[in-house]
């Protein structure tokens, strides 16, 4: 004989799934790595740059870090993480001097905070030419690794450590970039060592 549960049961077992559910932490933003349709390259002189994964953290004004600092003396170089379009070039309070460049397939990268000093100075009156790089400008195409900026502490950044606030969206949302950053981070090093072994054993020759 095939026994039945009443209803009132099934309806009270759902309830209780629908509520416990409801109190399941938020699962963490997923890094983009997997998801990328290029192989992304380090966007900073490598072995000058430090940065943690801060994404997600509490700042000022009620809002959350949506990026990664790369930390670096000034006027390092800035690089393109991949192929683009520069969209973007622009300032405003909280960024400061920005540029924006859109990757195809929803995929987009931000880099913020660049250079506004002069040379040798924290004076906030440099030049665009301090700040991106020759024949960079909005609608022109952009390489993987090219040279597009210098870092600074333009915007809200002004009086910290310079650093580029690197953001990589896709669809309009920002993503925890903190494992792509890691992993073409270690290429570019391996990169570099190869490069300068290969400089010892000439010079050796």
């Amino acid at each position: 004989m095939q026994s039945r549960v009443p209803m009132r049961f099934v309806s009270l077992f759902a309830v209780v799934v629908v509520g416990v559910v409801g109190f399941l932490p938020s699962q963490p933003a997923v890094a983009a790595t997997a998801e990328l349709p290029f192989e992304p390259v380090f966007p900073q002189e490598v072995t000058a740059t430090e940065f943690t994964n801060s994404f997600g953290q509490s700042r000022s004004g009620g809002r959350s870090h949506k990026g990664t600092d790369l930390l670096a003396p000034r006027m390092t170089e800035v690089y393109a993480i991949a192929d683009g379009t520069v969209f973007f070039i622009g300032i405003n309070n909280l960024s400061g001097r920005t540029i924006k460049i859109d990757h195809g397939e929803g995929w987009e990268s931000y880099y913020l905070h660049l250079n506004n000093d002069n040379i040798g100075t924290d004076d906030g009156a440099a030049p665009w030419s301090l700040t991106v790089a020759p024949g960079v400008r909005e609608g022109v195409e952009v390489v993987a690794g090219q040279h597009i900026g210098w870092v600074g502490d333009s915007g809200n950044a002004e009086g910290t450590t310079p650093h580029t606030h690197f953001e990589l969206h896709i669809n309009g949302r920002a993503v925890n970039a903190y494992d792509t950053l890691t992993e073409a981070q270690a290429r570019a090093l391996e990169l570099e060592l190869a490069s300068r072994l290969h400089t010892d054993a000439y010079d050796v020759e």
